[in-house]
This record gives structure tokens, sequence and C-alpha cells, in this order.
């Protein structure tokens, strides 16, 4: 009788507990929702630059300070915000559009190295004055390769993941915030304004092109998965449909308000993701993602210049193609002001591929080299 009940006790209880952790996550989920939705509302109301990105963004990272308070994210929110941004892109990658990209592949490349050994350079000036090792603070500046950086840092000894951790996020968040402003303030002189851009717009629902194309997202990202691609969620529906729409078929449009719940699903879970508590020594850290994310944006904002003049592109585009943020933010601010979005999106996705599978073993064998110099050197 005994060995019948210990086990129904038991799984009564494991029962009991998963739905309770459950409820406690459904409750923490709904409450920062509506809290990322508030902080939306007010930033559109206040006609702040891109408000359903910057203001779940900045609601859920104030809200998340206060203790006592527990918020989470579903990250299958963000999956499915990735997909959609994703497919809006692919929309753009027209046949004109493709050649123009294959064109500017080596003002990619070139743009690209130049970026890379800007992070580089910067890192090494923020070591001596910070104090913090220099691999460290490398790893934690590269630009535009979030998830594959904190990867690489695991992987290698003696790295300080939980800087590097923060040291991305924070300078991620420091050019989303900072970047609408640079497009929207005097140095470019746009106006704020809801633009109809490919990708978005008044929604014609086409049932077959409809269904044809979520299977090609859903393949799509099965596929990005298999072949691990960097950011699946996001590459696999863009290629996909930039694929079938280079190969002449159109996709139907997303309605506008699709892409500010897109930007909210996003927005949210950048606001969950740092957590300055956990870091040892807070100011200096800050202060240095600060620095450091700024001098990049200032170094990419020069570079525009030149790559403007030097393709023809308007200033905007050559920016946004550039900035070190993520390409699915870029592709956001670049919705939002008529930028060419297989311009933006094609040095994005250059550099995303450069960062994930060029970088690590070139940083893997510099550290080696490193270390064998010093050991060197102390004999």
């Amino acid at each position: 009788m005994l060995g019948w009940y210990c086990p129904t006790w038991m799984a009564k209880n494991i029962i009991e507990g998963a739905a309770l952790r459950l409820t406690v996550n459904t409750s923490s989920f709904i409450f920062a929702f509506l809290i990322a939705l508030s902080g939306g509302l007010v930033f559109s109301l206040l006609s702040i630059p891109v408000p359903w990105l910057l203001g779940p963004m900045s609601a859920i990272m104030i809200a998340d300070r206060f203790k006592g308070l527990s918020l989470s994210w579903l990250r299958s929110l963000r999956d499915v915000a990735l997909m959609l941004i994703g497919y809006s892109i692919g929309l753009s990658f027209t046949s004109s559009s493709v050649e123009n990209i294959i064109e500017n592949l080596p003002a990619m490349l070139i743009m690209t190295v130049i970026l890379v050994a800007s992070a580089a350079l910067i890192s090494k000036v923020i070591s001596r004055l910070s104090g913090v090792d220099y691999p460290t603070v490398l790893i934690g500046s590269i630009p535009g390769g979030l998830s594959q950086m904190i990867i690489f840092a695991e992987e290698m000894k003696g790295i300080d993941v939980t800087t590097v951790t923060f040291l991305q996020v924070s300078r991620l968040l420091m050019i989303v915030f900072v970047v609408p402003f640079i497009i929207f303030g005097p140095v470019f002189d746009i106006s704020h304004m809801k633009n109809e851009l490919a990708g978005s717009g008044p929604f014609i629902f086409d049932p077959f092109m409809f269904f044809i194309f979520s299977i090609v997202c859903i393949l799509g990202v099965i596929i990005g998965k298999e072949l691990r691609l960097p950011t699946p969620f996001l590459l696999g529906p863009l290629l996909g449909t930039a694929i079938m729409t280079y190969s002449g078929y159109t996709g139907p449009t997303l309605p506008t308000s699709v892409m500010d719940a897109s930007q909210l699903m996003i927005g949210g879970y950048i606001g969950i993701l740092l957590k300055p508590e956990k870091l040892k020594k807070k100011a200096s850290t800050i202060i240095l993602a600060l620095l450091s994310g700024f001098l990049l944006v200032i170094g990419s904002l020069v570079l525009s210049f030149f790559l403007s003049d030097a393709l023809n592109i308007d200033i905007v585009t050559s920016f946004l193609s550039l900035a070190p943020g993520g390409m699915d933010q870029m592709g956001i601010i670049a919705h939002e002001v008529s930028a060419d979005l297989s311009i933006v999106s094609g040095f994005q996705i250059f550099r995303l591929f450069f960062i994930y599978f060029v970088v690590p073993p070139v940083l893997r064998w510099y550290f080696i080299r490193r270390k064998i110099n010093r050991k060197e050197d102390s004999h």
C-alpha cells in the first residue's frame, strides 16, 4: 500500500508544482506584455521614432528594476516577430535589387573589415583605460553577432562571459536607441513619418499566395535550423521569401499594425535581456559599454558618407547598412524611413555571416598566438 502511495504522492506534488510555475510564468508574462504595450502607446503619443520598438523596450527595462516585480517574456513571440520581419524584408529582393547587391559585394567586404577592425582598435583603447582584459572587451564589442559572440566567449578559457553578454546587449540597446534619433535628427534632416514600404502597407488578402509564402517561411526556419544558420527565424523566412520574390512571385504585404506588433514582441524581449545586477563592476562596465557603442556608431556614421558617395545611394540607406546593430532592428528602422531595404539587409546579412563564420576562427587563432607569445616573453 505504501509503495503505491509514495509514487502517487510524488506525482501529485510534481503536477501541482508544474501548474504553479505555469501560473506564475503566465501572470508574469501578461504583466510584462501590458507594460510593453503601455510603453508603445506612450512613445507613439509622444511621436518618438520607432515607438513600438523603443517604447516596450524602455518600459520593460524600467519596470524590471523594481524589486519584487517578476517579469518574463515568451521567446516564441520573438521568434514569430523575427519571421514576420524576415518575410517583409524578403519581399524587397526583386531581380534588380539582387543584381545591385551582387555589384556591391566588394564594398560590403571592405566596409565590414573596416568596421570589425575599428571595433578591435576601440576595444584596445577601452581595455587599457578600464583595466578589463582585452579579449573580453574585444569579444563584447564585435558588432552584429550577439549570440555567436556569447557562445564563443563560453568556449574560450579566461573570458568573462557575464561582461561579454552585458557589453553586447547594452551596445545593441544603445544603438537601437541612438540610431533612430540620428536618422530623424538634424544630420539627415528627415521628418518622422509612417511610410508604406515593401513588406508593409494595406493588407490585400490572397489566400493562395498567403498559404504558399507561409509554407516557404516555415520551411525556411526548418532548413535554417538544419543548416545551423545564424538567427534561423529571421534568415530562413528572409532568404526563402527573397528567392520567391526574385523568381517573380509576389507575396501579400503585411498590415502596418502587424509590423508594429512585431516591433513590440522584439522590444519586450530585448528589454528583459539586460540584467545589470549580475555585473561585478556595474559603473565601469556600463560606461565601457556606452563608450564602445558610441564610438562604433560614430565610426559607422563617418564611413556611411564615403559609402554613399562610392555607391551613389542615399545617406540614410548607407548609414543603416553600416550601423552596428542587429539586422532586425535596422530593418525596422529602414521600414520607417523608406530606406532601400534590399541594400540595408544585404550589407547586414553579409556582415552577419562574416562575423559568424570568419571572425571566430580568426579570434581563436589570435588568442592562441597571444598566449604563446606571452609564455615566450615570460621565459
